[in-house]
């Protein structure tokens, strides 16, 4: 069957590998896709929002199988517009209702799901302008460091944590005032969490479910965890600390639950909820759902599922997610990324990258490239995740650092430190 991706990032890159290893797959598009995704199918030049232009290339093209890859289609509400369309009525799209999509489109509408269903998660009051006096007030009363978060999708930066009171204060009132613009029309205050993260991730109907291998990411610019906060830097699959005895927990207490709740929500479900988790005493918390892949998690996840992925997805509309059986390589898989000088700031594009052939051992997902004639660019900040393999993770990662150190591009940078906890 044909399919259609949409994306063009690092996790669409590796999508796009991921699906072209099944027998199910014939042709395969990717909108907008990058320098990467056009070595696995054909790049289409249509925005991921632009649900229009997405029709009209799945009719023209025949297609049957609609990838999500980014939040903004799924919260902007692609898989309703698919449903209402009688001549689409035969696309399966791989991905939650506009409704079930809050859960990472509104922080608010998460935290009242989870205390609802008594998923464990940070204590929370929320605040819009006409309450901003109360929150000033709440936030007197809290001890720092103190979680500020834009209700809304703010491009990974809506998310303050701060340790100072009158700069807390401050911060809620710019953020309501419209810092993230209609993302902080309303503010989540939450309790800080102290403990190490991790991320899981769930196929599911709606009813049944898959979990996918387990992951870390590291999320900021600095080595030892320091500076600004990236979209994503590096991670490592599996995680060392967390074990059968914290999955166990995981499941029993965060994803049953949350599974019950979209039945009990009655939320139409056909795709992947991420749960961004935090491990503290040895109990996991949510710190946060998402409703899609993460980035840069997928470059080490899919390399160790082995499975066929088009089967799973195609799966979860037809309601036989259960019959699917799921296998997990042992082996570790580690993602470097090598990112644009002066990213998360502003950093130049279109720099001439080298040195991709010379790259073996390792899988190359291309995030932020394009073409320039048959040259490799860089076009964003986050340009090229390198994947390895190890029987260890710290052979994993020495393969990876071995070829970051081959492929080159002006004001080239990289952490050489990645899972430096887990070690």
């Amino acid at each position: 069957m044909n399919i259609l991706l949409l994306g063009n990032g690092g996790r669409e890159h590796t999508f796009a590998w991921k699906i072209k290893q099944s027998p199910l797959c014939g042709k395969l598009f990717i909108a907008p896709g990058n320098a990467g995704t056009q070595l696995e199918g054909t790049n289409l030049d249509i925005a991921v929002d632009d649900f229009d232009g997405i029709r009209k290339a799945v009719l023209e093209h025949n297609i049957k199988l609609v990838v999500v890859g980014p939040e903004l289609p799924l919260v902007k509400g692609i898989y309703d517009y698919f449903e209402k369309d009688e001549a689409l009525a035969n696309v399966t799209v791989f991905g939650p209702s506009k409704e079930a999509a809050r859960l990472e489109g509104s922080k608010a509408y998460a935290k009242e799901f989870m205390e609802e269903f008594g998923i464990p998660t940070a204590a929370y009051a929320e605040f819009t302008p006409e309450t901003v006096e109360e929150g000033v007030a709440y936030i007197a009363a809290q001890p720092t460091p103190i979680v500020l978060k834009a209700d809304g999708l703010a491009a990974g930066k809506g998310v303050l944590i701060i340790d100072d009171i009158s700069e807390a204060q401050a911060a809620l009132r710019e953020m309501l005032d419209g810092k993230f613009g209609e993302a902080s029309s309303k503010v989540v205050i939450e309790a800080f969490l102290d403990g190490i993260e991790f991320s899981v991730f769930a196929i599911t109907d709606g009813r049944d479910y898959k979990i996918l291998p387990v992951a870390k990411d590291y999320k900021r610019i600095g080595e030892g965890d320091t500076g600004l906060n990236t979209g994503g830097m590096g991670a490592v699959s599996p995680p060392s600390f967390v074990d059968g005895v914290l999955m166990h927990k995981v499941e029993e207490k965060i994803i049953k639950p949350t599974i019950e709740g979209l039945q009990s929500r009655n939320l139409t479900y056909h795709g992947v909820v991420f749960f961004g988790l935090i491990k503290v005493n040895d109990e996991p918390y949510v710190i946060e759902y998402n409703c899609r892949m993460g980035d840069p998690e997928t470059e080490v996840v899919f390399p160790r599922f082995r499975c066929d992925l088009v089967e799973l997805m195609l799966a979860t509309k037809q309601g036989r997610l259960k019959e699917v059986e799921t296998v997990i390589s042992d082996r570790f898989a580690t993602t470097v990324f090598l990112v644009s000088g002066g990213y998360p700031g502003s950093y130049e594009k279109g720099k001439l990258i080298s040195g991709l052939e010379q790259v073996h051992g390792s899988l190359i997902f291309h995030a932020g490239t394009k073409l320039d004639g048959n040259d490799v660019v860089t076009n964003g900040g986050r340009v090229i995740a390198i994947t390895s393999y190890g029987n260890t993770m710290e052979q994993a990662l020495e393969k990876s650092y071995e070829n970051a150190s081959l492929i080159d591009f002006q004001f080239k940078n990289y952490r050489r430190d990645i899972g430096f906890d887990l070690k």
